[in-house]
Order: structure tokens, then C-alpha cells, then sequence
């Protein structure tokens, strides 16, 4: 039989009927930062962001106690403590929304919450899995109602595995938050990648061989926007989709990966058909 979250609530002291599960997936984030990002590298922005509510969810929210979980890259519901939760007020001024740098909820438009990270099952923090389950269900569940199966309880902390070369798509605004045994896995690698701009749906083909390798040549066209290349640099900005192509060994020589990213364009007609202009 499978470990349900709710035994781990009870056996906590917690009250099912008070306490909301909540599954923190922001699409708002996809140029910023995701919950689990904010929840990993700043637990106070990640406090603020989850403390402003959209108003239609009031009556959702209305409870002594938040199980908040947060998805991370590998799509798992890592759990993220325990709140205890009491509703402030309708937002009297602009807020910051943290999963957006820039961007505000207009006064008026959030509802404003009290919380205070509990030390209830501090110690399954980042540590414990759950299956909220299949399809688009609610991000706010009662507790009571929906018992959790739990996937796993892992000894600390762990960021998802590296997905490997061939499975590796991100947006290029993600390349400096990815987790660090990511990025050692490609600066450690040269090759061939594609580029794909979600605006014109074209497609640019270039190839990773100085410093750092692929994640240091994709840190260059989020810094300067285009990388140097004559076919990015007349579009207007894109967050660009970042994928490999070709991975290259490590005796083949500049030269020999220059060839394949020549035979890469032929191959995708990035010339005749998209953003190559070389």
C-alpha cells in the first residue's frame, strides 16, 4: 500500500478539513522566474509570490493551514512546507509580482495573505513527492477531499536528474537558472544546436566550440540578444527554444564541428528557410 499525504498530515496534528493542497505551476513565469525557482533559490520571493491571490480564489483559500508544492523540471510535485494562512485584504497598492521582474498586480486586482512557514513536517521540505494526479486538475484542493499518494521520500533535496543531450529543450531565458549539475554537463560538451523563435517560427542552426561549450554560447546570446550573428541581430528580441542537435567528441577538432553545424543547415534548410545567413 502507498504512503497517502494525509496520514503524514494527521500524524502532524494537522486538521484535513483546514488544510489546502496547493500545486504551484506558473505559465505567467515563462520569461521569468517558475515557483520552483523562486522556492529553490529565494525562499522569501518565493514567500511573497505564493502571499498574493487571485480574488476569484478567496473562498478556496479559506483555511488555518497551505500545503503548497512546486513543480519542478522534471514535472514532480516537490513539497514545500507548511503555512499557516490568514486573509489580509484586497492589495491597497501595486505589487511586485516576483515570478516577473517588471511586472505588477494593479491595486485592487490581488487578495493579500498572512503567512508563516510552520515547523509541521519541516523535515520533509523538498524532500517528499506527491501524484497531485492526471490531467489539468485544480491547483487548490482540500485536503480532506483529495488524499495524495506519496511517490517518494528522498534522504535530502535533490534536483531532477540531466535529461541527457538529445532531450535537453529549454527557452533560452532558463539557461542561467538551470541546476548546476546541468550547466557542468554543458559547458563540458561541444556541438551543434538549434535555435527556434516561438514569434516567426524560423529556425537557426550554430554550432558550440570556445569557452564553456554550449551553455557558455547560449549565455552569450542571452546577454547581447543575438550572439554575434547577423540573422538574429535584424529580428526584433526572441526567447529562443535552445536544443542539440549533435553532440561531438572530444578528440574532433573546430574544424570537424564546423563541418557538422554546414551539414546541419543543409539538412534543415536553415539558409533557404530560416535565420542562417551564412
Amino acid at each position: 500500500m502507498p504512503i497517502m499525504f494525509n496520514s503524514i498530515l494527521q500524524e502532524a496534528g494537522l486538521p484535513l478539513e483546514e488544510v489546502r493542497l496547493i500545486r504551484h505551476k506558473d505559465k505567467r513565469a515563462a520569461k521569468g522566474f517558475t515557483p520552483y525557482e523562486l522556492w529553490r533559490d529565494n525562499r522569501p520571493q518565493f514567500d511573497l509570490y505564493q502571499a498574493s491571490q487571485n480574488l476569484k480564489n478567496r473562498n478556496l483559500l479559506s483555511s488555518a493551514y497551505w500545503a503548497p508544492f512546486v513543480v519542478n523540471m522534471a514535472d514532480e510535485a516537490v513539497f514545500a512546507g507548511i503555512y499557516s494562512a490568514k486573509y489580509a485584504d484586497i492589495s491597497k497598492t501595486d505589487l511586485p509580482i516576483p515570478s516577473m521582474p517588471g511586472e505588477f498586480d494593479k491595486s485592487g486586482t490581488v487578495d493579500c495573505y498572512d503567512l508563516k512557514l510552520d515547523d509541521a513536517l519541516d523535515d520533509l521540505i523538498g524532500k517528499l513527492i506527491i501524484d497531485w494526479g492526471p490531467g489539468k486538475l485544480a491547483f487548490i484542493q482540500y485536503a480532506h477531499n483529495n488524499n495524495k499518494s506519496v511517490l517518494e521520500v528522498r534522504p535530502e533535496f535533490k534536483e531532477p536528474d540531466f535529461p541527457g543531450f538529445m532531450k535537453f529543450i529549454k527557452p533560452l531565458s532558463k539557461i542561467e537558472t538551470l541546476p548546476l549539475s546541468w550547466i557542468s554537463a554543458l559547458k563540458a560538451s561541444r556541438g551543434v544546436y538549434l535555435l527556434t523563435c516561438p514569434k516567426t517560427k524560423e529556425q537557426y542552426v550554430g554550432s558550440a566550440t570556445g569557452e564553456e561549450s554550449f551553455w557558455g554560447r547560449w549565455k552569450c546570446y542571452v546577454q547581447t540578444g543575438h550572439g554575434g550573428n547577423l540573422g538574429l541581430k535584424i529580428r526584433d528580441p526572441s526567447d529562443y527554444q535552445v536544443s542539440i542537435l549533435q553532440v561531438s567528441g572530444s578528440s574532433e577538432s573546430t574544424e570537424e564541428i564546423l563541418a557538422l553545424e554546414v551539414l546541419w543547415k543543409s539538412k534543415l534548410q536553415s539558409k533557404e528557410m530560416g535565420l542562417n545567413k551564412n
